[in-house]
């Protein structure tokens, strides 16, 4: 009677054997996928020192940390590999597995890249912007116009809100309209476009080679982006007036984009990981902008440089000037027409709510900092 009760036990020792075997394999597995890493080379179209390289590293720390260096982002400057405007053609050969810029860069192969990158002011912000990229159409728009149209070997994620971006450093404050009649000024994207057409001569220029051309007379005025990568530029020690609020560029975001062929090989994990790593640091880019742009302004005070509001007059201008090179480009490439007519549908009834919704600002404002 006594070896009955044995039995039971053996069996039990047995199955705990196996279980913690089992248990052990399952634990195993996982731990063998996390051994398998990947590296990309990823560079950026911003020198080292620019907070834009700074966000473009925010988005691979997120990466590297949630994959659990499965994934591994390899953070390049502009020029590390190639020049900062052959950024997307090296992603999409191969050279580079993933890079960090705008979309105004690739303009020149379709104008309406510049839609999905600095997209007229029609009276949205680059929040409102990215949420019509996700909600109203734009993804799917921008993947026609990369894959189908440009059958480039390409994906984008398109993360980062930027504040609205000031008219720009000049050696003179500029009063009206008439006076970018002939002003030699540097910008890209569609804001070329408009500023042209606001009769300025525009030229082209990578970050790095703006403050040498203003200080040579090369060019008599120029926006980059916002206070703290123009001040480490240099830009105040060439011109002492600072122009903030314009129309040309008011709901920019940043790009960033992968060799496709590469990024439908990850798997679904790391996918979702790449996006949701996108999403995140867009929103954390936003806050690190409001605290470091706003600092870097009175900093740029402190150190001589006037800084003023654009006049109305030339507002009103570049409004009246988007109307012009909408026309005239919406009649010249039909798919630009698609994306404008889709981001006018968004901004009536999206801003629509929001100006019946959103208290204003400036009353808020002016109540408790009169000053």
């Amino acid at each position: 009677m006594t070896t009955e009760p044995a039995k039971p036990r053996s069996s039990r020792r047995n199955f705990l054997k196996v279980a913690g075997l089992a248990g052990a394999g399952a634990i195993a597995m996982p731990q063998v996928s996390r051994a398998q890493t990947v590296t990309w080379k990823y560079q950026s179209t911003w020198p080292t020192k620019d907070i834009f390289h700074e966000f473009a590293g925010d988005f691979a720390k997120r990466v590297n940390e949630m994959s659990g260096g499965r994934l591994k982002m390899d953070v390049l400057a502009a020029g590390a590999v190639v020049p900062a405007f052959q950024m997307q053609d090296a992603v999409a050969a191969g050279i580079l597995d993933a890079g960090h810029g705008v979309c105004a860069y690739w303009y020149g192969k379709n104008k309406a890249f510049s839609l999905f990158g600095t997209p007229p002011s029609l009276g949205w912000d680059a929040h409102s912007f990215l949420a019509w990229m996700n909600y109203g159409g734009g993804y799917d728009l921008y993947n026609e116009l990369v894959q189908q149209q440009l059958k480039l070997n390409l994906v984008g994620f398109l993360t980062g809100p930027m504040p609205c971006q000031p008219l720009g450093w000049f050696k003179k404050e500029l009063k009206t309209a008439d006076d970018f009649k002939g002003l030699k000024y540097r910008t890209v994207g569609l804001a070329a476009d408009l500023m042209r057409e606001m009769g300025a001569a525009v030229t082209i220029l990578a970050g790095g080679e703006i403050v040498p051309a203003l200080e040579r007379g090369v060019i008599d005025g120029a926006e980059f982006n916002n206070p703290s990568s123009d001040s480490l530029l240099g830009f105040q020690d060439v011109a002492k007036v600072f122009m903030l609020q314009s129309y040309h560029q008011a709901a920019e975001s940043f790009e960033i984009i992968f060799n496709k062929t590469k990024f439908d090989a990850l798997s679904p994990e790391l996918k979702a990981i790449v996006k949701y790593a996108a999403e995140s640091a867009s929103s954390d880019m936003l806050w690190k902008a409001l605290d470091r742009y706003s600092k870097d302004l009175e900093m740029l005070r402190g150190k001589g440089v006037n800084v003023v509001q654009t006049p109305e007059a030339i507002l009103k201008s570049q409004l009246a000037a988007w109307d012009k090179v909408l026309e005239k480009l919406s009649a010249e490439n039909a798919f630009f027409k698609k994306v404008v007519e889709s981001q006018k549908a968004w901004v009536k009834r999206s801003v629509g709510f929001e100006r019946i919704n959103t208290p204003s600002r400036e009353l808020a404002y002016t109540h408790f900092f009169k000053a």
